[in-house]
């Protein structure tokens, strides 16, 4: 029976649902690394794990390593060493590499983790990306910024889900940047040209270097101007029809991009660009299963359980492509201002019109402070075999629904 280690920092919500699916695996022993103690894990998840360890760092290698090599003294060997977070990836190679276990080396990793380094793999394949370079001064800030033209885009190699992300759109914002926060050795920033287009996910899975399986979604509006714009209640579409002509290039580009950076067998989640001239751009691309509510999407529009997926590619390599039978959409409801929600209006009107295509949701509750995430107060998933009728909803949440919030 092969033994998997999940490494978890944290036990947030969705990530119990991951470490739940992982040990649910048929025939599959599955051992816990985190930082929080025993106590915080679910007493039905606690009965299904062959052990726990405690770390104070749960994203420090040394101690992934120290606590895998006991673990694995404890239940005779590890087979597996997986977790979903962006941030593990490179920390999970590295242990995987010292202690012979098999699966992403910390060298492929860090293709995927250093965008900077992305984008000079994907120039180097030929593979369609926006032009960049890496600062770690304010002079070197400004001279790329020259060669690129303003408007740029401004975001840390290492980030994740478009954090510390925003645009420079001419010379006084750039000389304002540069003069209260510039980059550093310790904190380099990414500079890219700013590539206009309708912004899309692909996710995808692969099997011994290729991609068996893909998903495409659109996002409404783009990320970056979810980030910039903090009231805009934002959704994310995903078609029902995705293997037509019109997706062909980013199906040609994604695979290119994928062997190019190394990925053997693994989830992954691309932003890409379609471009007003009908070209493609790559925008980076993570060794992991997508987050935002994505991987829930990805069940609802295939009828299956893609949490299951995942554990089950990452535990025994293994993975069944499903088939898409459902268009899927999410919603996502921000407030405006700051505090506390107060109220959230035009759910009853919402619920007349569309409650026969809600899957899911997750509704702002009076009191609840104010998300620090993107994502927003709560959020509606809708599902439909009609395309369009999935995007008309969308629409139509994000015009009605209003968050409240209000201070004190």
């Amino acid at each position: 029976m092969p033994t998997a280690v999940f490494v978890a920092p944290f036990l947030l919500d969705a990530t119990l649902r991951f470490i739940d699916s992982a040990a649910s695996v048929p025939g599959v022993r599955l051992a816990l690394i985190s930082q929080d103690q025993g106590d915080k894990i679910p007493a039905e998840l606690r009965g299904r794990l062959a052990a726990h360890w405690r770390v104070d760092d749960g994203t420090d290698a040394q101690q992934i390593a120290d606590a895998t090599r006991a673990l694995g003294v404890r239940l005779g060997g590890v087979d597996r060493l997986i977790g979903m977070l962006e941030q593990l990836q490179v920390p999970l190679g590295e242990v995987r590499d010292a202690l012979g276990i098999p699966g992403m080396g910390a060298e492929v990793a860090r293709n995927f983790r250093d965008k900077s380094r992305m984008k000079d793999v994907f120039t180097a394949h030929g593979v369609p990306c926006a032009r960049h370079g890496v600062a770690t001064t304010a002079e070197m800030a400004s001279r790329i910024a020259r060669q690129l033209g303003l408007p740029v885009v401004v975001k840390p190699p290492a980030g994740a889900g478009a954090r510390s992300t925003f645009r420079i759109d001419n010379q006084d914002q750039l000389d304002e940047w540069l003069r209260v926060d510039p980059p550093s050795q310790h904190a380099p920033a990414l500079l890219e040209e700013l590539v206009s287009g309708a912004e899309h996910s692909f996710d995808s899975v692969s099997v011994d270097g290729r991609v068996v399986w893909h998903s495409v979604s659109k996002y409404l509006p783009t990320p970056l101007e979810v980030l910039e714009n903090p009231w805009i209640q934002w959704a994310v579409l995903l078609p029902r029809f995705i293997d037509g002509p019109e997706y062909e290039a980013i199906r040609d580009g994604a695979m290119r991009g994928l062997q190019a950076l190394g990925m053997v067998t693994g989830f992954s989640h691309m932003e890409w660009f379609r471009l007003r001239e009908g070209r493609i751009a790559l925008s980076e691309v993570a060794a992991r299963p997508p987050g935002a509510q994505f991987t829930s999407l990805l069940s609802y529009a295939h009828d299956a359980d893609m949490y299951g997926a995942w554990a089950r590619l990452e535990t025994l390599g293994k993975f069944d492509p499903p088939e898409r039978r459902h268009a899927v959409g999410a919603a996502y409801l921000r407030g405006q201002g700051r505090g506390v929600v107060r109220g959230v209006h035009g759910l009853e009107i919402l619920q007349h019109e569309l409650g026969e295509l809600v899957v899911e949701a997750r509704l702002p509750t009076e009191g609840q402070p104010r998300s620090e995430s993107y994502e927003g107060e709560g959020y509606v998933i809708l599902r439909h075999p009609d395309t369009e009728v999935v995007a008309a909803a969308l629409r139509r949440v994000v015009e009605v629904a209003r968050v409240e919030l209000a201070e004190g």
